[in-house]
């Protein structure tokens, strides 16, 4: 409410509480213009009741959805946790309870029960506070608790009443008690009788019986006082009243209400939290950006009923959080038998996502292992080092300066002096060769020598600067030698961004996931255009590039892929492992998908086990089994290639062995082995 209606409203009050004490001072003269002066009263409060528009759009409140590109539904935004049905879906036990005990002459009043309203206001000068508020009143402070309020006070029932004039000007008597019955509370985050009756008694509110009827009904003098759960003795007595009441107002035999009374409550308590749904972090993010985006335009996500088609794929999807699931599952145990004796528990978790590197749509995002218990989002808001998924940056630089991925480098012991802080000594986890090793074998193989030595040779800001301008826009990069080995943390978001950005021929397009808005009936009312590419990366050392790091899945660290998906599909990509395994990250590039996973604990001290953490055995087997499935499916085309052609591995040069004396044998497979290469 703005400043200066607040401030009317108080002095409004302020007015109803010095014509009070003067009409009880003088109650003569009171009565001779007090008609007048409530008249004023009640035309100066009337400004601050809700419009019939704003009473209108109550009843009719939509929720907003959220669907996937092929039509499916990922997420509804409701205001409150509640199911609206018909009052021909409610039991008439519940409607006829509800009148008998709340408010008997319901059909009769206009919204206010003047004989009522006088017991009350008699009852309360003698001093016994009684309320005289109708079920249209109770509505009104249901349905506008801000503009009306809870105080005890004059000023606020004169408000409520007049709302619930208006409320009966608006609605029928049955749209009132339909409304009034979807709209109470009832604990636990239910609200509305459909959800009580599924919490309470685990059914809907059509099978209500007259018990479990009265029972609830009885709570709605006061929720938390008349629980059943945690107060059974006082429900049940509450619920006895209501049965009282309905037998005194012709709703109930009388007979049949006694042999009621004695029965128990029988509940069947569960509460009914909302579904999570199959992409619970992209609706957390959807519903961010929603919000500002219907506040602008003034409307409202959880009653204007907007449809947000984003472009996710519901299929690939599903797939990504079955084949996360799967691999925490099998890795937990794994990592249980780590712990310490006494210690917790403390679950491992992962992130996936994946988008069509060709426009930028995400496709899939997981954010955690289960939102309901983890709802930090390890795509968007994990910050962790990305070991050597980092290094593709630093030899597409090297490729930018004009180098080669023949050209050569000593796969030596180092000790880089690093001017102010001493010698920098990387290594790798077998010993050195001694021997001279190719940029691409470097890379293929991630070697730390190598790439060690070709960021002292290409730089490490320009090394930061590809690595900005292909994804990594958010995170902060220090420009160290050491992050050619993926020290500066990022996001698993900005990582496969920027891996679409290579697959794309060294174009960026921004990640984009909501496609158009529309309102219910179907009207668009935004459609979004996608950001123009920007070209990060020379289209020619792109793929130069891409045709390196097809060596990581076809022979290096990225090789157990082919095992799983077979060799026809085009792929490249990269391992990823931090000190220690504390992160275990693997990142797949095709022509029509790019996806990455990474998989860890929340507290980046503890780490993994040697046998599993790497990303090769951590979280390649959560983008292989996607990967897997998007083939199967025919989401992506297995015959797509990247621009440039594939290396063919050599068949093997046959041997021929033969059986017989050694000089014979060795005689005739050399000159047998000699005749086969000159035909060839």
């Amino acid at each position: 409410m703005p400043p200066f209606l607040t401030r009317a409203s108080a002095q409004a009050a302020d007015a109803a509480r010095r014509l009070w004490a003067v009409a009880r001072r003088y109650p003569v003269r009171a009565s001779l213009v007090l008609p007048g002066l409530l008249l004023l009263y009640v035309l100066a409060v009337l400004p601050f009741t809700p419009s019939i528009s704003d009473l209108r759009k109550a009843k009719s409140e939509f929720p907003s959805v959220v669907m996937s590109q092929d039509g499916i539904v990922l997420a509804e935004f409701r205001r409150l946790n509640r199911q609206w049905v018909p009052l021909s879906r409610i039991s008439p036990h519940v409607i006829n309870g509800l009148i008998a005990t709340e408010d008997h002459r319901f059909y009769s009043h206009h919204g206010i029960d003047v004989r009522r309203t006088a017991s009350a206001v008699l009852s309360t000068l003698r001093g016994n506070t009684q309320g005289g508020s109708t079920l249209t009143q109770q509505l009104a402070r249901n349905l506008y608790p801000e503009e009306i309020g809870r105080s005890i006070s004059v000023h606020r029932k004169v408000k409520e009443a007049l709302t619930a004039l208006k409320i009966e000007a608006v609605y029928s008597k049955d749209e009132i008690l339909e409304t009034y019955l979807n709209t109470v509370p009832f604990l636990y985050n239910a609200f509305g009788i459909e959800m009580a009756a599924r919490t309470y008694f685990d059914k809907s509110a059509s099978q209500l019986s007259v018990l479990e009827s009265a029972t609830l009904v009885g709570m709605l003098k006061g929720t938390s006082y008349y629980n059943p759960v945690l107060n059974p003795e006082r429900a049940r007595d509450r619920r006895n009243l209501v049965l009282a009441q309905m037998v005194k107002h012709g709703k109930l035999e009388a007979k049949r209400a006694e042999s009621l009374a004695k029965a128990p409550l029988r509940l069947d308590f569960e509460r009914q939290d909302q579904a999570p749904g199959p992409a619970a972090h992209v609706a957390q993010w959807v519903r961010k950006w929603l919000i500002a985006w219907a506040d602008a335009r003034g409307l409202n996500i959880y009653a204007d009923g907007l449809v947000v088609r984003t472009t996710l794929n519901s299929k690939l999807q599903k797939a990504a959080n079955q084949a996360l699931a799967r691999q925490l599952d099998a890795l937990q145990p794994l990592a249980d038998r780590r712990r310490k004796k006494g210690e917790d528990a403390v679950p491992l978790q992962a992130g996936f996502m994946a988008l069509d590197p060709r426009n930028g749509h995400i496709l899939a995002w997981v954010g955690s292992r289960d939102f309901a218990a983890e709802q930090f989002d390890h795509v968007n808001q994990a910050r962790r080092q990305p070991g050597s998924t980092f290094k593709p940056f630093v030899y597409g630089a090297a490729f930018e300066m004009g180098m080669s991925p023949q050209d050569m480098l000593m796969d030596e012991p180092l000790a880089i002096p690093i001017p102010g802080s001493g010698i920098w000594s990387p290594s790798d986890g077998t010993p050195p060769s001694g021997l001279p090793m190719s940029l691409r074998d470097g890379l293929v193989h991630s070697k730390n020598t190598i790439t060690a030595q070709l960021i002292m040779q290409v730089g490490p800001r320009r090394a930061a600067d590809l690595a900005r301008a292909l994804g990594v826009r958010l995170s902060k990069l220090d420009e160290v030698p050491s992050l050619a080995l993926g020290t500066s943390p990022v996001t698993l978001r900005e990582m496969v961004a920027a891996y679409g950005s290579i697959a794309n021929g060294g174009r960026y397009i921004e990640p984009a996931m909501v496609s158009q808005v529309e309102d219910r009936r179907g009207t668009v009312l935004q459609a979004f255009q996608w950001t123009q590419p920007e070209q990060a990366m020379s289209y020619r050392q792109s793929l130069e590039l891409v045709n390196v790091m097809r060596g990581v899945v076809d022979e290096g660290t990225g090789a157990a892929i082919r095992a799983r998906l077979g060799m026809q599909p085009d792929l490249a990509g990269k391992t990823g492992t931090t000190q220690d395994n504390t992160d275990g990250w693997f990142m797949l590039m095709h022509p029509q998908l790019v996806a990455g996973a990474r998989v860890g604990f929340n507290d980046n001290r503890m780490t993994m086990g040697d046998s599993w953490g790497p990303g090769a055995r951590s979280a390649l087997p959560i983008v292989s089994d996607v990967f897997q499935q998007a083939l199967r499916g025919k989401l992506i085309d297995a015959r797509a290639e990247f621009d440039i052609p594939r290396p063919r591995p050599k068949p093997p040069e046959p041997e021929f062995p033969i059986i017989g004396q050694p000089d014979v044998v060795d005689g005739i497979t050399n000159f047998l082995n000699r005749l086969f290469r000159g035909l060839r």
